[in-house]
Formats: C-alpha cells, structure tokens, sequence
C-alpha cells in the first residue's frame, strides 16, 4: 500500500513526529510512506482546504492508496478531502475509530487532530491509530456478522457521493485556479504525484498547474 501523509501550516511542527510514527508502522508492514504534508522546511503554505486538493489528486491518479490527512482539530481536513470525488475520509482520534473505520467504512483517507487533545503520549496514541488503520483485512464488518450489510452500505454510499458531485477534472477546473496551483506546489507533493500517478488527464491538469 502507498500511503500519503499530509498536514496543513499550522501543525507543521508535528510533521516529523507524526511521520516517524506511521513510517514504523508502515515499513512493518511494507507500506510506502510520502510526506507531502507541510514541515519546518516547506516554504509555501497550505491550509486544509488544500489538503483536499492534494488528497483528491493523489488518490484519483492512484499515485497513492490511501491518504493520512490533518488540521489542528481534524474537522477541517475531514470537511475538506469529502468534499472531493473519489475520497472516502474518516474522522479519527484513537486506535478504536481506526479499526471500525477500517472494517465498516473501509475508505481511503482518516484525518487526525495533530493540535486538540495532543499531549503527553500522544506519539503513542498515534502509533496505535497507524497499527489499526494498516495492519491485517479491512471491510470485515463490526461485528463481523453484519459484514454484508456494512459492504452494501459502504458501496451504497459511494454511489451516492458519485452521482452528486462532478466528476474530479471538471470540479478541480470550476476552482479558484490560484488555489488549486498553491496546492500541488510542494516539491514532495509533485514528485509523488509525477512518478507514480497514472498518466492521463488527470495528470496532465497537474503538469499544466505546475508550469503555470
């Protein structure tokens, strides 16, 4: 699985440790980690209005599986990524809604609060969150004897958001375009975008944002 890790300006300063974190889990597990998210080095800033772009982008061209996004609360970034097509985000603050987003829900991205309730332990609280979310089968259901229901709904649910929303390239054109090239001007988001998202036009939007 290829792993996306984002976060906006004002909790740049938790990047590293949130990284170092979900890099364990993943290298445990044989995950791909890329830190598209802000830190102390990045020198152009990102709200969570932006991480929805990104995340969209990322997902939508496959360039990665699955997307770990965060704000100061986690509620603007969760707002933020559903309001984009192809993401499914849920809203996450300890290891059990991990596990139940994991087997119910099964999306594709969690927001954190890296701010609210961020205090001693908290490394460990988020290890454990990463544990849950990446390790073993998702879509099993809790509890496991309402599986077929739980994967209706799930399906059920993302046709919905299908069928309401445009799809990602005309949607991303109708932005504010501005917004839209502050968002895939990181250095980290570009390359994890360019080498591994799938060619197509999709992409091509993306190169013509970053040469604009």
């Amino acid at each position: 699985m290829k792993i996306a890790l984002m976060n906006e300006f004002s909790q740049a300063g938790k990047n590293g440790a949130v990284l170092n974190e979900l890099q364990a889990v993943a290298d445990e597990q044989g995950h791909s980690v890329f830190n598209v998210g802000m830190n102390d080095d990045n020198d152009h800033r990102l709200t969570y209005i932006h991480l929805g772009i990104i995340a969209s982008l990322l997902l939508n061209t496959k360039a990665v599986d699955f997307v770990v996004a965060g704000c100061g609360t986690g509620q603007g970034a969760l707002m933020s990524l559903n309001a984009h097509p192809g993401v499914v985000c849920g809203y996450c603050i300890d290891p059990a809604d991990a596990y139940l987003f994991a087997q119910i829900n099964n999306g594709n991205a969690l927001s954190l609060p890296f701010a609210k309730g961020y205090g001693w332990g908290a490394e460990l609280n988020i290890r454990y969150i990463f544990e849950k979310a990446f390790t073993g089968v998702t879509g099993q259901g809790y509890p496991p004897e309402r599986k077929a229901s739980q994967v209706q709904n799930a399906g059920i649910l993302n046709q919905v958001k299908t069928a309401l929303t445009k799809d990602v390239l005309t949607g991303l054109k109708a932005l504010d375009q501005e917004l839209v090239k502050t968002a895939v001007g990181g250095k980290r988001f570009q390359a994890c975008i360019l080498e591994k998202g799938e060619e197509g036009d999709l992409k091509d939007y993306v190169r013509s944002m970053i040469n604009a």
